[in-house]
């Protein structure tokens, strides 16, 4: 249950508004919205929960976006599929004319963290992918605030087009990028985005530039043993990278991250490989600071070939930009936080919360439900990087933040997901829903806030021209994951 005076809908409401500065026909819409979403919670959190069973990974989840197309498709919503050649990106559309305000949803799990709902480490199936970064919840409150604002639309409240963006496979290859490429965003006026967390913030920093690729390396197999001579070994050529990869640390900006994975490196241990790959990532704050690190990381790869006397191939997989910060913008969301107060957890919530702390090693401090001030934006950002950035080199872009999991657990863990399925889960898809729900209705009754937002971004853009981080071609559904 949140805070009583977003709930109540009528005098303290209206007064909790006003003294955002709210107008009191602003007011009465938002007390409309938050009804709307407190109709519809039930519903969103049955959807939530749906895609937090079938917890699927990128650019295979099919029931998952069937789910949030049926829901919309339910809601009056004209849907398109398959943007940008995925099968799970789609976009949901009600409304005619400007503004065009679009808000975005994910949907992908992640590899490994499936969890039932409870405070310790016990997977569903071992093995098998979990929501660890909420994105069932993240799905969902968008379309809950995505229909909240059709309702007014439709009511002639207000005018212009809304529009829920299905946007899959943001946890590896950035699906949005595809999306991008193909114009799915040229047209809309303002993006609103949130993502899971374990704050209620409107977010005012960034996040990181990344570049993705593949290095393959193809030698000469032999008998380990009987006649390790006539083999090149493709694998001697991964390790020689990985060990340039990681004596280039020492030379790199301490705001650069260098990850791999090594994906195959032989079959047997009496057989000298053939063929070996590595999934390589590189990020930086910037775009501009990841590219020569980037370069030079790819130029290694020769280097180790030549030593193991094998062939090589780099493939670029994807990357993003990191994200273009839009402060006008996220004072509007901060007011409707402020308005929208703290969560309200119970006592069986906080316990269940300072269990999964307990058990991950963190202080047990429960949730952390207050509304956090409107910070100044850091020059270095914290590590992280999302699709959300390119989007917001296109459109301007709002983001919020809003808790589903206990305060300082580790993200991307079974700790996410135990809480993304159950009511403290449920709490802040509610709660970002009515928040960015707000914030739309904002943007619909003010043409010179639009104005202003679009003013900021220019200008934080400057001259430069947008270009993806892509290969050619159709986004890589096929990949052995």
């Amino acid at each position: 249950m949140i805070n009583t005076t977003v709930r109540c809908l009528s005098g303290a409401f209206l007064l909790a508004a006003s003294s955002a500065t709210f107008s009191a026909d602003e007011a009465s819409l938002k007390a409309d919205i938050i009804a709307s979403v407190d109709r519809q919670a039930s519903s969103l959190t049955a959807l939530s929960d749906e895609i937090w069973g079938h917890a699927e990974i990128a650019f295979k989840e099919t029931e998952s976006a069937a789910a949030l197309i049926k829901h919309a498709k339910e809601h009056g919503f004209q849907v398109e599929t398959g943007i940008g050649e995925i099968p799970t990106a789609f976009v949901a559309e009600f409304g005619s004319g400007k503004p065009i305000i679009g808000i975005m949803g994910e949907f992908d799990a992640l590899p490994g963290l499936s969890q039932a709902s409870v405070p310790t480490r016990t997977p569903l199936v071992e093995g098998a992918p979990g929501h660890g970064c909420g994105h069932n919840v993240f799905g969902a409150a968008s379309l809950g605030a995505a229909i909240a604002v059709k309702e007014q639309i439709e009511a002639g409240e207000i005018s212009g087009t809304v529009r829920y963006y299905g946007t899959p496979a943001e946890e590896k290859f950035f699906g949005k990028l595809w999306m991008i490429r193909a114009g799915a965003f040229d047209d809309v006026d303002v993006m609103m985005d949130w993502h899971p967390s374990d704050k209620i913030e409107a977010s005012a920093q960034s996040s990181q530039s990344l570049v993705d690729f593949l290095v393959e390396f193809d030698g000469q197999s032999a008998h380990a043993a009987g006649d390790p001579w006539n083999g090149r070994s493709a694998s001697d050529a991964l390790e020689l990278y990985t060990h340039g990869i990681n004596a280039y640390r020492e030379h790199i900006q301490p705001t650069v991250r260098i990850h791999y994975h090594i994906m195959d490196a032989g079959k047997v241990v009496n057989v000298v490989p053939d063929y070996a790959k590595i999934w390589v990532r590189v990020r930086d704050r910037s775009r501009d600071g990841m590219t020569p690190v980037y370069e030079r990381v790819r130029e290694m790869a020769e280097g180790a070939a030549i030593l193991a006397d094998v062939d090589y191939k780099v493939t670029l997989i994807s990357g993003v930009h990191e994200i273009l910060v839009n402060r006008t913008g996220g004072s509007t969301l901060q007011a409707n936080l402020d308005t929208l107060g703290p969560i309200t957890y119970s006592d069986k919530e906080e316990r269940y919360a300072k269990e999964i702390q307990k058990a991950t090693g963190k202080p047990e401090v429960g949730m952390d439900a207050e509304v956090r001030p409107f910070r100044e934006t850091e020059k270095n950002p914290p590590g992280g990087s999302t699709d959300v950035g390119d989007v917001s080199f296109v459109v301007p872009t709002i983001s919020l933040a809003a808790p589903i999991a206990p305060k300082d657990v580790p993200w991307h863990s079974w700790a996410v997901v135990a809480t993304g399925g159950m009511s403290i889960g449920h709490k802040g898809l509610v709660y970002a829903s009515k928040a960015l729900a707000m914030t739309m209705i904002d943007l619909y009754q003010d043409p010179d806030l639009i104005k202003a937002i679009k003013e900021e971004f220019k200008e934080r853009k400057g001259d430069y021209e947008y270009e993806g981080i892509l290969p050619p071609g159709p986004p890589p559904l096929d990949f052995q994951q």
